[in-house]
């Protein structure tokens, strides 16, 4: 079912404050902060992105991506960065949210869900309903040698996600390989709640002013 309200933006892999600036000067919603990954671009050290978290202003949100799987490494990098969202980009255990939840009851939870096929409906729904407050859908692959978590700049089959999203009791971004030329394609086949993006609006690696000016534009 759409949503009667706009589709919101998140802007991943922000690197600086003047990237931050510019992405919330531009309308973005959320900040995406990229923590150690075992690959992909943006990573941002924790002290690079605390000074980011505290320069961001309410009501924009700040996203951590933490490739950590357990608790207590979670919960530290948490109080590294001290985002007000933490974005788990790969599985973890069953009662994860739900420790989280008591540890860090202001922050929320959006879970990573990496669409390689149909099967990954039932894992993105099972953590709808063991605590995520919101799902990511992105086109990693987890399960290769190195992991693919995020920043792949693919777009993965989004009849996969638009399944998800009809059938999740909790908000869901749609991520990988969006850029100005799909986006509306995008918000139309998948009806999310939000777009994630990161290499879409870049150029050698830095924010575009442009692209992301055009993005904005596509999607508001």
């Amino acid at each position: 079912m759409q949503s009667p309200f706009r589709t919101r933006v998140k802007i991943c892999c922000i690197s600086s404050l003047e990237e931050a600036r510019l992405a919330t000067r531009l309308g973005a919603d959320a900040l995406g902060l990229v923590g150690r990954m075992p690959s992909g671009p943006g990573v941002v050290g924790d002290e690079r992105a605390a000074e980011i978290v505290s320069a961001t202003p309410p009501p924009l949100a700040t996203f951590m991506l933490t490739s950590e799987t357990t608790v207590d490494a979670i919960i530290a990098h948490q109080l590294r960065v001290c985002a007000s969202t933490i974005q788990p980009v790969d599985a973890v255990a069953p009662d994860t949210y739900v420790q989280l939840h008591a540890a860090l009851p202001a922050i929320k939870l959006v879970q990573v869900i990496h669409v390689l096929d149909e099967r990954n409906i039932d894992e993105a729904l099972q953590a709808a309903q063991l605590g995520a407050d919101a799902l990511l859908l992105d086109s990693g692959n987890p399960t290769l040698a190195i992991k693919e978590l995020g920043g792949t700049g693919r777009v993965h089959n989004w009849q996969v996600s638009r399944q998800i999203v009809e059938q999740s009791s909790v908000p869901v971004f749609l991520a990988g390989g969006l850029n100005a030329g799909n986006a509306r394609q995008a918000i139309e086949s998948v009806q999310p709640f939000g777009l994630d993006i990161c290499s879409g609006v870049r150029t050698n690696g830095h924010l575009d002013e442009q692209k992301l000016e055009a993005f904005m534009n596509l999607v508001q």
